[in-house]
């Protein structure tokens, strides 16, 4: 059986970071059971129609952890999964209390993932993060004594408060906590033109640092016995994240609630943007999509080769007409093309070289 992901859109926050262009609001707390009713409605309308069995769900958002223990794992018992299935929830360092672990573990969430982008204090400010130096202390104790074998830590770099100093300190307390993090991601900060930071020229990120910064993290994440599976993802043996690889595989997936995207086969559809919308073409019974595209199969081509580009997998040496203009971006082994690691940041200008890209 091919695998299939089932992702859960959270939209709600407690407070929006000036970086956060995502679908996500900090004023609309007062939805959440409504919200919760709509994306029930949603998975059983689905599984009429047929929905697999999810081989991987992942709550993201937004905050997640925003929701009661009870109304996600409401949401999650309305999925079926497989035996084996992975079940990760997106938290905020500040919300993993022992009570909400536990409830989660109980309840079948088998992985987390906490959004805690560094320890420098200076750095947390400007990026408008609200958990203090030592969540990643506290969040990782917790994590152990409650059982989560695997787990994540993101990180972003960029920041115009960060120096290589602060990158460095960051790593060092993350890989010197006695139960580190198997894996880590790490993010490098982008200015969307619609966030505080976007319309603040002064604080975008240096390319040449936020450059020097990832290549820091690479280097000592590779040298702590971290892989390097994707563009932005490190992880111990046996810790990578399965539903991020079905992502990165081009695969099938569905997605529920407000904004959340969904790929069948070709097919490309999402919901529409406000949960206030969602909610109430849920309840009025009428259509909660956004729009849909058919993806032909020369489009479908080149977004599995470009997508396998970014990853430690690659790309078979065919997938190229010609390396002579990459030669320096690349690396090729066993007649499959990978992205070097200095290269990793410009990973377009290969794509773009692409035969499907023609």
């Amino acid at each position: 059986m091919s695998d299939f992901g089932v992702y859960v859109h959270v939209p709600f926050c407690a407070h929006r970071c000036d970086y956060c262009a995502f679908a996500t609001y900090d004023d609309r707390d007062h939805l959440q059971d409504a919200y919760v009713a709509a994306v029930l409605s949603e998975i059983e309308h689905a599984k009429d129609e047929g929905l697999p069995a999810a081989t991987s769900v992942f709550f993201g958002g937004g905050t997640p952890s925003r929701l009661t223990p009870e109304q996600l794992l409401r949401i999650l018992h309305a999925i079926d999964k497989t035996l084996d299935c992975e079940v990760t929830v997106e938290c905020n360092p500040e919300d993993a209390s022992i009570e909400r672990l536990v409830a989660y573990r109980d309840g079948g969430v088998n992985r987390m993932s906490y959004g805690v982008q560094s320890t420098q204090p200076a750095v947390l400010a400007d990026l408008g993060r609200r958990h203090g130096t030592m969540a990643h202390r506290e969040v990782a104790e917790r994590t152990h004594q409650v059982g989560f074998a695997s787990w994540n830590m993101d990180l972003i770099v960029g920041s115009r408060a960060e120096s290589l100093d602060d990158v460095r300190a960051t790593l060092g307390d993350m890989l010197s906590l006695d139960n580190p993090p198997p894996h880590i991601s790490c993010y490098a900060l982008t200015p969307e033109p619609a966030t505080p930071l976007g319309q603040d020229p002064a604080r975008h990120p240096d390319e040449d640092e936020t450059a020097d910064a990832y290549d820091l993290v690479g280097e000592v994440l590779g040298a702590n016995g971290y892989l390097w599976e994707e563009i932005s993802n490190w992880a111990k043996p046996g810790h990578e994240c399965r539903h991020n690889h079905l992502y990165w595989n081009h695969g099938n997936y569905r997605g529920f609630g407000s904004a959340a995207h969904s790929h069948v086969d070709g097919r490309r559809f999402w919901n529409v943007r406000t949960p206030d919308r969602y909610i109430a073409a849920i309840e009025s019974g009428g259509s909660h999509l956004g729009g849909e595209e058919l993806l032909d199969a020369s489009v479908q081509a080149f977004e599995r080769d470009s997508l396998a580009l970014r990853t430690s997998h690659g790309v078979p040496l065919e997938a190229f007409a010609s390396l002579d203009e990459i030669a320096h971006l690349v690396e090729v082994s066993d007649d499959r093309v990978t992205l070097r690691p200095k290269a990793r940041l410009v990973a377009n200008q290969v794509i773009l070289r692409l035969k499907s890209a023609q």
